[in-house]
């Protein structure tokens, strides 16, 4: 397959998820009878609509494939509402209007064990050696360890004679040395070599690396042991979620973000190395997207979730006008940080 045509193969997957998504949405508010008008994928200028007979939603795709909603009868707090409406948001129970919200982040999550399920029974599950400090070099053969002469399966013992016991230390000691040749002492099958490495930095100031990883190996899986993973995989997504953000808002680490483009081109690679990494990263997106739609932040479904638990525990509604107001804004935030992101990823070069 051609670059394109990965490229066409990944957009495909991120609509795929956000279908998903909206989905998730439109049955729950049609199962507790809300009028959903429409159901579209992609903003901007609408490239194809279609509107079922004796159905009241217009289907539509938009010519910016990223991105998604449904607009349900009653949401738009600037609309007229009949208060004889049953099939308005606005007149829904809180119970339903709560299902309307949680269920496009429940969708996305538990569609991410299915794309999973079926990545892990495909290509088998990596597991990674944390222990025996056995090493895999940069696949192009071109890093500081792989010019010195280190192989994959290699297992370093020590670092200018200071005996290496885990990773966080073999990081200490090469990051400190940028420039510097080092003399790694590796071990392999019976025999025990020196290698002499020199770390590079990707700027002055910066830690030196010599381009290692840990070693892996793909197992293949049962179809029981599959399952088993595809439900035990999508809560690590969700706790590095929570962790990382915890950590860029005590200031811990630097806020890092990857836009459409950025991810578009993950999910190319991955369908570039087989349909088994293709359908685990797609997992792994669905789990996140589920995840992050839950923050309480401005315009995400957690967000709106935040004025319905207000309701529950004042036992009355939020202004409604100044909800949509606040949505809004945070709308307005995200795309503006998305466009910000996009020229971004757009002005970086391929990798």
């Amino acid at each position: 397959m051609s670059s394109v045509a990965y490229a066409i193969v990944a957009i495909l997957g991120l609509a795929l998820l956000m279908v998903v998504h909206e989905g998730g949405h439109y049955l729950a508010a049609r199962r507790f009878g809300m009028r959903v008008t429409k159901f579209s994928i992609g903003f901007g200028p609408t490239l194809w609509k279609h509107r079922p007979k004796n159905s009241e939603t217009t289907f539509q795709i938009g010519i910016i494939p990223f991105l998604a909603y449904v607009q349900i009868a009653g949401m738009n707090p600037y609309e007229e509402i009949d208060p004889k409406d049953k099939s308005s948001y606005a007149n829904a129970s809180l119970v339903a209007r709560v299902s309307a919200i949680a269920a496009g982040p429940l969708a996305n999550y538990l569609f991410a064990s299915v794309l999973m399920f079926f990545g892990f029974l495909i290509g088998g599950n990596t597991v990674v050696d944390e222990t025996t400090m056995r090493i895999a070099v940069d696949k192009d053969n071109a890093g500081p360890a792989a010019v010195s002469g280190m192989k994959r399966g290699d297992r370093i013992l020590a670092v200018n004679g200071e005996a290496i016991h885990d990773w966080k230390q073999l990081q200490k000691v090469v990051g400190s040395h940028p420039g510097d040749k080092l003399d790694v002492e590796i071990e392999r099958g019976t025999e025990k070599l020196h290698v002499f490495p020199v770390p590079v930095a990707d700027a002055p100031n910066k830690p030196g690396r010599i381009l290692i990883g840990q070693f892996s190996e793909v197992v293949p899986v049962t179809v029981g042991q599959a399952a088993v993973l595809s439900v035990t995989e999508p809560p690590k997504v969700v706790v590095a979620l929570v962790k990382g953000l915890g950590r860029m808002l005590t200031f811990k680490e630097k806020p890092e973000f990857s836009g459409p483009v950025a991810i578009g081109r993950e999910v190319a690679a991955a369908a570039e190395d087989g349909v088994h990494t293709y359908l685990k990263l797609l997992g792994l997106l669905s789990a996140y997207i589920g995840a992050f739609n839950l923050l309480p932040f401005p315009a995400l479904d957690g967000g709106r979730l935040l004025f319905l638990g207000f309701e529950a525990a004042s036992r009355r509604r939020a202004d409604a006008k100044i909800e949509g107001t606040v949505h809004a804004i945070g709308l307005l935030m995200f795309l503006t940080l998305i466009a910000v992101i996009t020229y971004s990823d757009l002005l970086m070069p391929k990798h």
